[in-house]
């Protein structure tokens, strides 16, 4: 028998059955794919991505309760949740909305889609963002040149891209390894480093000594407060880089009505407008647009956010 994996349980008739309910599901049959599961952990009961597995399929059957319970298994066995299992026990209404998702499940998550990232996004769900945040840069800022820009959660690269003829010194951080060597082949930032932006900007490792605080002339943050609930950590970050007089531009999914912030079912965040002015507010930052727009589609919908360009106070 060998260590149990995200992909197998390390025993080999558990795995079949695994198999076997992946088939029933595929199917609709998730009645079936339960029991199928079921079995697998009873010989594998150790298998944490067997028992999200088997949430999937309970909530699919619209059995709620099962679902949470199968969930809270995945985190005992799984501390540092890699499958966003807390995100999910929230969306079902089993518990309170993190202020955060957990580092780990971000981390794997783009970890996983840097190969295809680009092609995903982009062709296929007409991801604008970048496109759009820095057209709304060039359109409000007089000579829309900087000496340096720091591209918060850069990914593989999207913004750099639109912004590097306009920037004498181009940086990206990143949570991913994954995305940062994806954006490294497109040779466009002068300086990249990995950073967690939701901590603290003097627990996430952002800054270095050779590079003094303050120094961006611009900092952005294309789609990267989806993947953040609560916003002081964010906003902290930005302020700690950006220079008096300097500016932020950033994008969120747009919460409509509500006044704080969402969890969604894609397990993206999504902000009310006047929840992003408190918190800019809060760090120092004065909103001088804000923007409705579409971001992106999701299973074929819009999905309706907001593009925001704010002023670090002097």
């Amino acid at each position: 028998m060998t260590t149990a994996t995200q992909h197998s349980s390390g025993d080999i008739l558990a795995d079949r059955r695994a198999d076997y309910a992946h088939m029933f599901a595929g199917g609709g049959d998730f009645a079936s794919a339960m029991e199928l599961m079921e079995q697998a952990l009873e010989l594998a009961p150790r298998w944490a991505a067997g028992w999200f597995r088997l949430s999937e399929y309970a909530e699919k059957s619209g059995l709620k309760e099962a679902a949470a319970a199968g969930l809270a298994k995945v985190l005992d066995l799984a501390p540092t949740d890699p499958f966003g299992a807390g995100l999910k026990i929230a969306v079902l209404g089993a518990s309170d909305v993190p202020k955060a998702p957990p580092s780990r499940y971000v981390e794997q998550l783009f970890d996983d889609y840097a190969e295809r990232f680009d092609t995903a996004l982009v062709e296929r769900l007409e991801y604008s963002v970048p496109e759009k945040l820095a057209t709304l840069i060039f359109e409000h800022i007089r000579s829309a040149r900087f000496s340096s820009v720091a591209d918060l959660g850069c990914g593989t690269g999207l913004f750099g891209t639109r912004i590097r003829e306009r920037a004498a010194f181009l940086e990206g951080f990143d949570l991913s390894a994954n995305m940062l060597a994806k954006a490294r082949e497109k040779q466009v930032y002068d300086r990249l480093a990995q950073a967690d932006l939701s901590l603290s900007p003097d627990e996430c490792g952002v800054f270095s000594a050779d590079l003094p605080l303050g120094r961006a002339e611009l900092v952005s943050a294309a789609d990267v407060l989806m993947y953040l609930g609560e916003l002081t950590a964010p906003f902290s970050i930005a302020a700690r880089l950006v220079a008096p007089g300097g500016h932020f531009a950033f994008s969120a999914e747009d919460a409509g009505a509500d006044e704080g912030y969402v969890l969604r079912s894609s397990l993206r965040y999504a902000h009310g407008e006047a929840y992003v002015r408190d918190r800019a507010a809060a760090a120092g930052f004065d909103v001088l647009v804000s923007q409705g727009t579409v971001i992106r589609k999701d299973a074929g919908a819009p999905v309706h956010g907001r593009l925001f360009l704010a002023r670090r106070c002097t």
